[in-house]
This record gives C-alpha cells, structure tokens and sequence, in this order.
C-alpha cells in the first residue's frame, strides 16, 4: 500500500486540494457556520463553532494515511471553500465526503474537487473502490456524484446527520477504478 505523504497536494486548473492547516480553522467555521452546509453532512455539528474546526483540523492532522486523507478545497483567489476527505469506516469500503461553503455554490467547485481527488486516489493511492452516498433530499451533491463518476448501488441506507439530530435516507452510490 502507498503511504500518503502528509504535504500532498493535488491541483487542478482552479482548485488546490491539500492539508487543512490551523490556519484554515477560521474560514472553516465560518463557511461551515451555515445549517444549509452542517445539515447535508453525517457527522458535522450545527452550529458549528472555532473550536469545532481547531478539533476538525487537529484531527486531520493526526489521521492515519494509510486509512484517511482530508483536503481543504482552495479555490484560486478565495482561499478555502471547502472540505473533501477520504475516509475508511470501520466495517465497508473507502468512502469520501465533501462540502462546499455555500458562497460556491453552483460553480463545479465540488465536481472538480470530486473528480481530481478521484484521479488521484486511483493513481497515487491505488484505490481501486470507493463508495459514497447522499441524502435523498440534496439532488446537488447526487449530481456532483454522477459527475465524477459514481454509479447507483440501489441501496439506501439511514446514516446519522449530527445537525439536524435525525436519521436521513441515503442513496448509496459507487465508483471504480
């Protein structure tokens, strides 16, 4: 298995995807403040406060390479807009999250985060599987999804959404290699 180097950075024509940093936490809480943005997440809190992101980028830094890898979405001119990681469950496959501060909305920030971490995850990473799913009631991330990729699996599982204190239904979806 290929270990991820800590400073890896992957770039696309718009968009810088690497490490979050400390110095990040500031703008995380603050695009990750907007219930629009905790609600459409499994495990992200509302409201989201510094000390939540401080805790979210500590841990980043502490994950084990060889199972998880998180990347602050930079888009050129804006700094970070947002949040894709890599993470593997403790019973099931790879899967990968994302979020996108709202302000960024409906500009392919979160395809092309999508599709570049993708590339990169099969080429640097060597995965070859990776499943990920969305709430029924956000056909925005379901695009994004097709758009990178990702296939139907006809499952719907009832994952946790820690904002919104609920299960919601979840469209499980995934893409190989």
């Amino acid at each position: 298995m290929c270990v991820i180097d800590r400073g890896q950075v992957i770039k696309t024509s718009r968009l810088t995807l690497r490490m979050p940093m400390i110095d990040d936490a500031a703008r995380i809480s603050d695009l990750a403040g907007d219930f629009a943005i905790a609600r459409m997440t499994t495990r992200m809190p509302w409201p989201y406060s510094r000390g939540d992101a401080d805790g979210f980028v500590a841990r980043c830094q502490s994950q084990d390479p060889k199972l998880h890898a998180t990347f602050a979405i930079e888009l050129e001119n804006e700094g970070v807009v947002g949040v894709l990681g890599f993470f593997t469950p403790a019973i099931g496959h790879l899967e990968v999250g994302y979020w996108v501060g709202r302000p960024y909305w409906d500009r392919g920030v979160a395809t092309e985060a999508a599709q570049a971490a993708l590339a990169w995850a099969k080429t640097d990473w060597r995965k070859k599987l990776v499943v990920a799913g969305h709430f029924a009631d956000n056909p925005a991330s379901a695009q994004v999804l097709i758009k990178a990729g990702f296939l139907y699996t006809g499952v719907v599982e009832h994952k946790p959404s820690t904002a919104r204190g609920e299960v919601v239904p979840t469209r499980m979806m995934v893409w190989l290699a």
